[in-house]
C-alpha cells in the first residue's frame, strides 16, 4: 500500500461503531460497510489474505476512505442502506427490484372508498401494503366487495350535498353494488363499521366480520327468511374460505417477519413473511447477486432491513433460521420447536422453491448463465481449483471374469458429450480383477490423449470406492498426470465421494445438482459399459458350434438362437422343426452337421 493519504487515514480511523466508504481515485464510491469497530473492520481488508479475486481487485481500487459514526446499530444499518441504495457501489449487493407494488388504499373523505393504487399519497389516507402480487390484491378486494358493499364513484358526499341532493344512484345501487349514500339512503355510522370490519380484514382479524355474518344469517332463517339467509351464508363461506388459506397452524403468532435465505455461489433468495394474527398477510421472495463472497448473514441482515423499509414494516419482532445483527430496536428469535420453527422451515421451502424456479426459468432463457451457476456450484461442492467443465467418468463390467469390458463416458459443460464415449475390451487382465481392470483402461486412455495432444478433462469419476480409485491413481501416477487432473470415486451403497489421500469419504446433499450430475455420469457410464458387455457376449455366443457349420451365416444363426434359445437345444431339433425356420437347404446342413 503506496498511498500515503491512505496509510494516514487509516491509522486516524476511530474505534467506534459507524459506517465506511471506499473511493477510487475518480472520487467514485465503491464500497459501502458497517462495522461495530470502524478501525479494526477497515484496516483487516488491507492486511488480510484475501481468497476471493474481486475483494483483491477492490482493495487494491481503494484510494480514499470516509466514514460517519454512528450511536445504535439501529442506526448503522439504516444509514448503510440507505447509502447503498443512493449511491449504487459496484461491489455492494443491491435488490434491484425498484417497481412499485400495488397498495390498498381507503381513502380519507365522506363515505371512504376503498380501492387498489401504486400511488401513496400523504392526505390521511389509510395504506395497506404493498402487496407483492396484484392477483392477491384484486381477490382480497374482491372478497370485501362481496361482503361490504361500498360506493366506486368520486363524488364529494358531504352532508351538504346529499342534504341538497346534489347527486343520484347510479346503476351500482340498482344491482345491489352500493346502498346508496349519495341520495342518503344509507347512514354514514353504519358505513363507517363496514370499513371497520374491512379494515380488519385486510390486518387479517376474520373473527368479528364472522360473528357478525354468523348473526345475521340466524336471525334471517329465524324470520323463516331463507332465500336472503343462503345469501348470508354464501359470504360467510367465503370468508371462511379465505381465512382457511392464509391462516398459520398457530393463530397466537401475531405482529411477526419471518425471514430465510437460500444461496449458491452466486446468488441467495430471501423469503419474506408477514404474519398477523395468525395469518400470513404478505409473502416475497427476491434474488441476490452476490459481489464479494458476502456470507449468508450478511446477505439476510442487509435484505431484512431493505425489505421491512419496502414493506413498511414496523413489528418489533423478527423469526430468522440462524443469529443475525439488527439492532437494539428489533428482538430476533431462532425457533427451535414447534409452530415458530415450522413457519420458518415454510419460508426456507419458499425461498428453496422461488430458486428452482429460477434455475428453470434460467435453463431455457439463459442456457449460459445456467451452465456457469452449475459448474461454480459443482467446484465448490467437490472442493476443486477449477470449474469441471470437461468431466470423465469409467466403469467396469464383466460377468464371473468373463467377457472384461469398461466404458468411458465424457460430459462437457455438464451435459454428455456422446461422441467422445469410448468402449475397451480388457486385454491384460485375466480374471474377475475390476482393481487391475480399471487400472488398465485409465492408463489406455490418458495414455493415448497425452499421445495425440488431446485437453484433458479437469475432473475423473471412478465409478467404484476406494479400491477402484486407488487403482486408477496407479495409472495416473505412472504417466505422471497425478496433479493435472482431480479424481474422486463413488461408492453406489451410500453415494459416498472419495478423495486420493483422504480416508473420510464426503457426502453431498442428495437433492443437490452436484450430486445428480455425478450420479447421471455414474449411470450414463454403467449403461454404456453393459450395453457393450451385451453385445460382445451375443457376438461369443454366435461364435459357438454353429459358425462352423459350413454354409450357415450369422443371420441363420440368430434365427435359430432366438427360435431355440441355446445351442443344445439347437442340436437336438428335428429336420422339421428346422425346416420351418431356415428352409429345407440349411436345416439339412444343420441337421447333417449333429447327427
Amino acid at each position: 500500500m503506496s498511498n500515503t493519504n491512505l496509510e494516514i487515514q487509516l491509522k486516524t480511523l476511530p474505534t467506534s461503531l459507524g459506517v465506511y466508504q471506499y473511493f477510487d481515485d475518480n472520487e467514485k464510491i465503491l464500497y459501502i460497510g458497517k462495522a461495530k469497530n470502524l478501525k479494526k473492520r477497515v484496516t483487516s481488508y488491507f492486511t488480510k489474505t484475501h481468497e476471493n479475486g474481486k475483494t483483491r481487485v477492490l482493495v487494491k481500487k481503494i484510494a480514499s476512505i470516509k466514514h460517519i459514526i454512528v450511536e445504535t446499530e439501529t442506526d448503522a444499518l439504516l444509514l448503510e442502506n440507505n447509502l447503498i441504495k443512493k449511491y449504487q457501489p459496484r461491489y455492494n449487493i443491491l435488490m434491484k427490484d425498484d417497481k412499485s407494488y400495488p397498495f390498498i388504499c381507503i381513502k380519507k373523505e365522506d363515505f371512504p372508498r376503498v380501492f387498489i393504487t401504486r400511488r401513496v399519497i400523504k392526505d390521511g389516507s389509510e395504506y395497506f401494503g404493498p402487496y407483492t402480487s396484484v392477483r392477491t390484491v384484486r381477490n382480497l378486494l374482491s372478497l370485501i366487495k362481496d361482503l361490504y358493499p361500498l360506493r366506486t364513484c368520486k363524488h364529494k358526499l358531504s352532508p351538504e350535498n346529499i342534504t341538497n341532493r346534489k347527486y343520484k344512484v347510479c346503476l351500482e345501487y340498482h344491482i345491489k353494488n352500493c346502498k346508496g349514500a349519495c341520495e342518503g339512503l344509507q347512514q354514514e355510522g353504519h358505513y363507517q363499521e363496514d370499513i371497520k370490519a374491512i379494515r380488519n380484514i385486510i390486518k387479517g382479524k376474520f373473527s368479528s366480520s364472522l360473528k357478525y355474518f354468523k348473526d345475521i344469517m340466524f336471525t334471517y332463517a329465524q324470520k323463516t327468511e331463507f332465500e336472503e339467509a343462503q345469501k348470508i351464508k354464501e359470504k360467510l363461506d367465503s370468508l371462511s374460505n379465505y381465512q382457511a388459506k392464509s391462516t398459520i397452524v398457530n393463530p397466537n403468532i401475531t405482529n411477526v417477519d419471518v425471514f430465510s435465505i437460500i444461496s449458491d455461489e452466486s446468488f441467495a433468495y430471501i423469503n419474506f413473511f408477514k404474519i398477523s394474527n395468525g395469518n400470513i398477510i404478505q409473502s416475497h421472495t427476491t434474488e441476490i447477486k452476490k459481489k464479494l463472497d458476502e456470507t449468508d448473514k450478511q446477505i439476510l441482515e442487509f435484505a431484512i432491513i431493505e425489505i421491512r423499509q419496502r414493506f413498511s414494516s414496523i413489528t418489533k419482532e423478527v423469526y430468522v433460521p440462524f443469529h443475525v445483527d439488527l439492532g437494539e430496536k428489533i428482538k430476533v428469535t431462532i425457533p427451535k420447536v414447534g409452530d415458530k420453527k415450522r413457519i420458518v422451515e415454510l419460508s426456507i421451502r419458499n425461498a428453496k422453491y422461488y430458486r428452482q424456479e429460477q434455475f428453470k426459468q434460467i435453463k431455457i432463457a439463459d442456457p449460459d448463465r445456467h451452465t456457469k451457476r452449475i459448474m461454480a456450484q459443482m467446484k465448490t461442492d467437490l472442493r476443486l481449483t477449477v470449474e469441471p467443465r470437461h468431466i470423465e467418468c469409467f466403469d467396469n463390467s464383466n460377468t464371473q471374469g468373463t467377457n472384461p469390458v469398461a466404458a468411458c463416458v465424457v460430459f462437457k459443460n455438464g451435459k454428455p458429450s456422446k461422441k467422445e464415449y469410448r468402449h475397451f475390451n480388457i486385454k491384460t487382465v485375466i480374471g474377475p480383477d475390476d482393481f487391475a481392470s480399471m487400472e488398465e483402461v485409465v492408463y489406455r486412455r490418458y495414455k493415448r490423449l497425452v499421445e495425440e495432444a488431446q485437453d484433458l478433462p479437469q475432473l475423473i469419476i471412478i465409478d467404484g470406492g476406494k479400491g477402484q480409485l486407488s487403482a486408477a491413481l496407479k495409472s495416473l501416477d505412472k504417466l505422471k498426470l497425478r496433479k493435472k487432473m482431480a479424481i474422486i470415486g463413488i461408492a453406489k451403497r451410500l453415494e459416498e465421494l472419495f478423495y486420493p489421500d483422504d480416508p473420510i469419504p464426503l457426502y453431498l446433499d442428495k437433492k443437490s445438482e452436484t450430486l445428480k450430475i455425478i450420479q447421471q455420469l455414474r449411470n450414463e457410464a454403467h449403461r454404456f459399459s453393459i450395453t457393450h458387455h451385451r453385445n460382445k457376449r451375443s457376438k461369443v455366443a454366435i461364435n459357438s458350434e454353429l459358425s462352423q457349420i459350413q454354409g450357415i451365416g450369422e443371420k441363420t444363426i440368430i434365427l435359430l438362437l432366438k427360435r431355440f434359445k441355446s445351442t443344445k437345444r439347437v442340436t437336438s431339433a428335428s429336420l422339421e422343426q428346422l425346416t420351418k425356420i431356415i428352409g429345407g437347404d440349411k436345416a439339412s446342413k444343420v441337421y447333417a452337421f449333429f447327427n
